[in-house]
């Protein structure tokens, strides 16, 4: 069934199209990669994140597009971060949630680095992979992670958490539809609480605990995910397995689509596990017209 809107929500609609119009006359003339990241989904995402004040989203995006035309994350490759994803601590499942959301999942238990700069560029690489493998329509990706066997030897520095958060907020706003924390143990919410201190109230409301042979918890799952689909590390049926050599494929293919799409002229970057981007087949180039379109 179709369902029909009302004059309320066509109001709305229009009153933020017109938000999206103002703030990009704000900006002004754009180009290249910016003109690329500024799309109208990214504008709404950073004037959400704002209240649809146009000028504080300008300054947020202004602040991003600083950011990113430093530490460059669309031009991160697999080749530079790939020790870090040995363990498989972080990695992009297989499935998709009911909302057709990627779903990265995170096993701080397989913590193998106590490089902040790496541990950081890292989960950099792996947000753009997965917003790159978004659907269409679709902005958010939701978030799995598994306590199980962590502890506090696993824990990143507070400092390290803090920018991470900075990062994820203000470089990359409304991105995160849900996040699931699995079994987490008694001392992880001591963590929590502090780290919750730099939180948006907005994203803590997205993290939720959920824990094994609980009916809350059960049924606040299979909400979002099919049984069949969700691993038994989270109460699922199907069997998590990380292979680290198939994943670094599936990254280096996904690094020639990167570069595509941001128009950039690929590298032949030093061989993952005998694999390179150069040894897939790339995808047709996505121009940057269509792309800021």
């Amino acid at each position: 069934m179709f369902r029909r809107r009302n004059a309320h929500q066509l109001e709305d609609d229009s009153h933020k199209d017109n938000k999206v119009r103002e703030l990009k006359s704000a900006i002004g003339p754009l180009s290249g990669h910016s003109l690329v990241f500024c799309s109208d989904p990214s504008l709404r995402r950073y004037l959400d994140a704002r209240n649809w004040n146009v000028e504080k989203a300008k300054k947020m995006i202004e602040e991003t597009l600083k950011w990113r035309s430093t530490y460059k994350p669309q031009e991160i490759r697999w080749n530079q971060v790939e020790h870090e994803g040995e363990t498989g601590k972080i990695s992009r499942a297989s499935f998709h949630d009911r909302q057709g959301r990627v779903v990265l999942i995170m096993r701080p238990a397989l913590q193998n680095s106590t490089s902040s700069e790496g541990n950081i560029k890292h989960l950099v690489y792996l947000l753009e992979n997965a917003i790159l493998n978004l659907p269409k329509g679709q902005e958010q990706m939701s978030w799995l992670i598994d306590f199980t066997g962590w502890s506090m030897a696993a824990n990143v520095p507070m400092k390290t958490t803090r920018e991470i958060i900075h990062i994820l907020q203000n470089h990359y706003p409304e991105r995160l539809g849900i996040a699931f924390l699995y079994n987490p143990p008694r001392i992880f919410q001591a963590v929590y609480r502090a780290a919750k201190y730099f939180l948006d109230p907005c994203t803590a409301e997205k993290v939720k605990f959920v824990y094994p042979k609980d009916k809350a918890s059960d049924e606040l799952m299979t909400s979002h995910f099919d049984i069949e689909n969700l691993p038994k590390e989270f109460g699922g049926e199907a069997t998590l397995e990380y292979d680290h050599e198939d994943f670094s494929r599936q990254m280096c293919e996904d690094d020639v689509k990167t570069a595509k799409y941001w128009g950039l002229e690929e590298n032949h970057y030093p061989k993952p596990n005998g694999f390179s981007a150069s040894d897939v087949v790339p995808e047709p180039a996505t121009s940057i017209a269509s792309a800021a379109s």
